[in-house]
């Protein structure tokens, strides 16, 4: 059989292509790790959330992180960026057309609706905390895959309810450290929106030579849109629009003095924004967010809002059921909290820490641990370590209370030396009476 002769410098070039190593793996741009150092700061909002939620009784609520991507075109609204332009989606196996989830109210109302929760008493009041994903321009504290907490009040339709959300988000920034203000505007309902938006298109209509190529298809399909545009020439054509507060009907009129007058009995400062139009179809009436004024980037970063949407249940098949929600991005809420310090992160330190000396005291140190752990006492140990000096050092940068010292000699003698980290001073205890020494030491 006749072989191909493989000269030095072809075989050279094998050589370099087998030993060609393949790129480390790097995150997708706008994706983020959150690091064991950053966790503490995650869980303060975890654990603060939690709390406002039991204090104002709402339960939580966990929706799937793929829904059906239908469900977001009738939900959030088939024009807008977020549809459009933001959401990840994708023809499964099955040819179903699912989305990530973008946003978590439209599948709060999914699982309130097909849940049957209209048969509770009303309102439901529901929480979540989870992951969301928009295909977006990266920037401050933002991320394509980022975080919300969210509160929803479902079927009532009461001003006292929107003022109340407004408050937990205010109060809820505000124990973690962040003054923030709120910006509220009234966006009308099916009643009187309709004449607003013929009076925006012709005003817009005017300068439309001015706006960005985005909004002059916005003034087509939904010109309250164009008051929410980025763009700074577009801005500054809205600074002159004529303002939704002057065209409410007599009964969102009325929605918006009750809610104004309901946060100013709770003493909550807040701006009236005649521009704030938030970014999703489904809101009706009362639109709100919080806003802290960031020296760094010289503007205002909003961290989150909400508002009423009375009709979304309706858009999504179900029965007209009011309702008004808030959700709070996290990612920005931590970088605040680092860079302001106004929240305490208090670290875990350890009552105990094992140290151990040798192949049989490692064994038995494991043991131990075991045994403090089950009597609720907050133990570390590092029993890869060896060498006393080392495991003492580590013992000390924990901040434990004590160290337990296990090396041959208390192997034979069944004992334990106690060593108080404070003081320096040590004790010898018998083993089985450990526990019961260490619960004594720590009250």
């Amino acid at each position: 059989m006749y072989k191909k002769k493989t000269t030095p410098q072809a075989s050279s070039t094998v050589e370099k292509k087998k030993s060609k190593k393949s790129p480390i793996p790097q995150l997708i741009r706008g994706m983020k790790d959150t690091l064991p150092e950053d966790q503490p700061w995650w869980e303060a909002t975890r654990d603060q959330v939690r709390a406002f939620a039991n204090a104002y009784s709402f339960e939580r609520i966990d929706t799937p992180i793929l829904e059906s991507t239908n469900l977001f075109e009738r939900g959030v609204g088939h024009d807008t960026d977020i549809v459009q332009k933001e959401m990840y989606s994708f023809v499964d196996q099955g040819g179903e057309h699912i989305t990530v989830r973008p946003e978590a109210t439209a599948s709060v109302i999914r699982a309130y609706i097909e849940h049957g929760m209209r048969n509770k008493p009303q309102p439901v009041k529901l929480y979540y905390y989870g992951p969301m994903c928009r295909h977006e321009r990266p920037q401050f504290g933002r991320y394509r895959q980022f975080y919300q907490c969210g509160f929803e009040s479902l079927g009532d339709q009461h001003p006292v309810l929107d003022a109340e959300m407004i408050l937990i988000g205010h109060r809820l920034l505000k124990t973690l450290g962040i003054a923030a203000t709120v910006q509220i505007n009234s966006i009308g309902d099916e009643v009187c929106r309709p004449a607003y938006q013929t009076v925006l298109k012709n005003f817009f209509k005017k300068n439309r030579k001015t706006l960005c190529e985005s909004c002059k298809r916005r003034l087509h399909k939904n010109p309250l849109r164009i008051l929410d545009c980025k763009e700074v020439k577009c801005q500054e054509v809205a600074q002159e629009a004529p303002q939704i507060v002057d065209h409410l009907c007599d009964a969102c009129r009325a929605h918006f003095v009750g809610t104004l007058e309901h946060l100013d009995e709770l003493e909550i400062l807040y701006e009236l924004n005649p521009r704030l139009v938030r970014g999703l179809d489904y809101y009706t009436r009362t639109a709100f967010e919080y806003w802290y004024q960031h020296e760094n980037f010289g503007d205002k970063v909003s961290l989150g809002g909400g508002g009423r949407y009375d009709k979304l249940a309706e858009t999504l098949g179900g029965r007209h059921t009011p309702g008004v929600g808030l959700a709070l991005g996290i990612e920005r809420i931590v970088l605040l909290m680092r860079e302001l310090k106004n929240y305490p992160i208090i670290g875990f330190h350890p009552d105990v820490f094992i140290a151990q000396l040798g192949e049989q005291a490692r064994k038995k140190a494991l043991r131990l641990f075991e045994d403090l752990r089950a009597s609720g006492i907050k133990v570390r140990q590092f029993f890869a370590r060896d060498g006393l000096g080392v495991q003492l050092g580590i013992a000390s940068r924990l901040g434990a209370k004590f160290t337990l010292i296990l090396g041959q000699k208390e192997i034979l003698d069944q004992t334990v030396l106690v060593r108080d980290m404070e003081t320096g001073s040590q004790e010898v205890v018998a083993y089985e009476k450990i526990v019961w020494d260490v619960q004594k030491r720590l009250k």
